[in-house]
C-alpha cells in the first residue's frame, strides 16, 4: 500500500465555459500532481445552474466523483441524475426521502478507499438538517470502510465553513468549501491533521461576477429585480486544491491551491 494518497478538488464548474476550462486546464494539473482521485462540484455545470444527464455523464469521464449543492435541483434532470448515477452526490443533510446519496466511497487504483461527504450550510440558505450532526452520522458509517474522508461543505457563510472545519478537525482528512465561487487564501492544516480551505473557487469565465456575465450581475444589483443570468464566456480560468493524505492515519500532509488562467486576448 502506498504511504500516501492525494485528492485533487475542483470548485464549482460554471456552465459550458466551466466545462471548457476543465478540458483546457485539468489535464495539466493531473500531470503535475498525479492525484489518486479527482473530484469536482458539478451543480452549476449546465447553463450555469443545475445539471443534466448528458453533462453529468460526460463529466464523469473526467472526474471520479461529482459533488453538488442547492442548485442540483434547479433542472428537472438533476433528481434523475442523482437517482441513476452513484458518482454524483448531494448534500447529506437534505431530507432522506430525496433522490441520491450524501456520501460515496471511491477506491484508488492501489485499492485504497477514500470516503467523500457532501454537506450544505444553513446560514443564508435553506433550513436543512444540521450539517454538524449530519456529519457525525455520516462519519459513523464511512469510518467502517476507511479513515480517509474528504468533505465538500457547500455554504454561504465563511464562519459556518470554518466552524465545521474545526468541528471535524482530526476526524476527517480534508474540508473543502464551495458555493461562493472565489478561491480563498486560507488553505492550511488544522492542529489535529485536517486540511481546510474556505472555498475552492470555480471553473469558468474569469472576467465575471462569480462566473456570471458582469453586465447581468450589475443590473441585478442596480434594479433589485430578478435578472436572467448567463455564464461569462472568457477568458477561462480554473481553481483547484490538492491535498496529500497519509494513507494509514488519514491525516493530511499538505494542501496547495492552484489557479490557471487562459491568456487574455481582448
Amino acid at each position: 500500500m502506498p504511504d500516501k494518497v492525494s485528492v485533487l478538488f475542483v470548485g464549482d464548474i460554471i456552465g459550458r465555459p466551466g466545462r471548457m476550462a476543465v478540458e483546457m486546464f485539468l489535464p495539466r494539473l493531473i500531470s503535475q500532481y498525479r492525484p489518486s482521485v479527482v473530484i469536482g462540484n458539478g451543480e452549476n455545470a449546465a447553463g450555469g445552474i443545475g445539471i443534466t444527464q448528458d453533462i453529468c455523464r460526460d463529466m464523469l469521464e473526467t472526474f471520479d466523483l461529482l459533488t453538488s449543492g442547492n442548485h442540483v435541483w434547479d433542472k428537472k434532470e438533476g433528481a434523475l441524475c442523482l437517482t441513476k448515477e452513484s458518482r454524483l452526490i448531494r448534500p447529506a443533510n437534505y431530507p432522506a426521502e430525496n433522490p441520491g446519496q450524501g456520501t460515496a466511497v471511491l477506491t484508488t487504483k492501489d485499492g485504497i478507499k477514500i470516503g467523500v461527504m457532501n454537506l450544505q450550510g444553513r446560514v443564508f440558505m435553506e433550513a436543512l438538517e444540521c450539517p454538524f450532526r449530519t456529519a457525525d452520522s455520516c462519519l459513523e458509517q464511512l469510518k467502517k470502510e476507511t479513515d480517509i474522508v474528504v468533505v465538500d461543505i457547500h455554504a454561504e457563510a465563511t464562519s459556518e465553513k470554518q466552524a465545521l472545519g474545526w468541528y471535524l478537525d482530526g476526524r476527517v482528512s480534508a474540508v473543502f468549501g464551495t458555493h461562493t465561487h472565489v478561491l480563498t487564501a486560507d488553505a492550511r492544516i488544522l492542529p489535529k491533521g485536517t486540511a481546510y480551505l474556505s472555498d475552492a473557487g470555480m471553473a469558468g469565465g474569469y472576467r465575471s461576477v462569480i462566473g456570471i456575465r458582469t453586465d447581468q450581475a450589475i443590473e441585478r444589483f442596480l434594479s433589485s429585480r430578478p435578472q436572467r443570468f448567463e455564464p461569462a464566456t472568457g477568458p477561462l480560468h480554473l481553481s483547484a486544491a490538492v491535498v496529500e493524505i497519509d494513507s494509514k492515519s488519514g491525516r493530511a500532509l499538505s494542501i496547495v491551491t492552484e489557479t490557471l488562467l487562459e491568456e487574455d486576448r481582448e
